[in-house]
């Protein structure tokens, strides 16, 4: 009976495994001023917020409860933000975590109103099962953004990132996905550094 339930979990993740395929960071960086495109998903891990995971019993509506950006992190957002707007980057739409740090990022950036998207949150310290499953829900909603309606910018958690497009991603740091016309294979490349640290 476990074998079955296996085989039907992966049976029904499948289109989902397909459709997240991306090429390995051997590709390299993507420029930023290709960051503008109307096809690119920013995918971005929040700014400087020293520590790992979050207090015990912390509250999604607390802020004070929560591993929160530093002085260094609230810079890095606005000094990103910056960069971006220099170089042409206006996302149609920006989502974010509803975490603290990762909305007080995307409102620092400030390249527009910020809409909490529950599929970016946090999944650390969460079992196999939630984490594959969020993660499909998430390459699923990436792949029914319009590559024609971009740029997208997504305000995140490193271990959203790595399971998403297989990729690392360090403080203000993450992935530009190219959306693929006809279903075709998207690709992820990492975003440049803009000498943020």
């Amino acid at each position: 009976m476990p074998l079955l339930r296996l085989f039907l979990a992966w049976l029904a993740m499948a289109p989902c495994v397909a459709a997240a395929q991306v090429v390995p960071a051997s590709q390299g960086e993507i420029a930023v001023s290709e960051l503008k495109r109307p096809n690119v998903v920013v995918v971005l891990r929040h700014a400087s917020a020293p520590g790992v995971g979050d207090p015990p019993g912390f509250k999604l509506d607390d802020c004070s409860t929560q591993r929160n950006l530093d002085a260094n992190g609230r810079q890095q957002a606005a000094r990103l933000g910056s960069s971006w707007k220099a170089a042409g980057f206006r996302p149609t739409r920006v989502y974010s975590s509803a975490w603290c740090r990762c909305q007080d990022t995307a409102r620092l950036i400030d390249l527009g109103p910020v809409r909490v998207q529950p599929l970016l949150n946090s999944f650390f310290g969460a079992d196999a099962q939630r984490r594959e499953a969020q993660t499909a829900q998430l390459s699923r909603f990436i792949d029914g953004l319009d590559p024609r309606g971009g740029p997208y910018l997504l305000v995140t958690h490193q271990v959203v990132i790595t399971a998403l497009s297989g990729h690392g991603a360090d403080s203000g740091g993450g992935v530009a996905i190219e959306l693929q016309p006809g279903g075709a294979p998207r690709r992820a490349r990492v975003l440049p550094n803009a000498g943020l640290d």
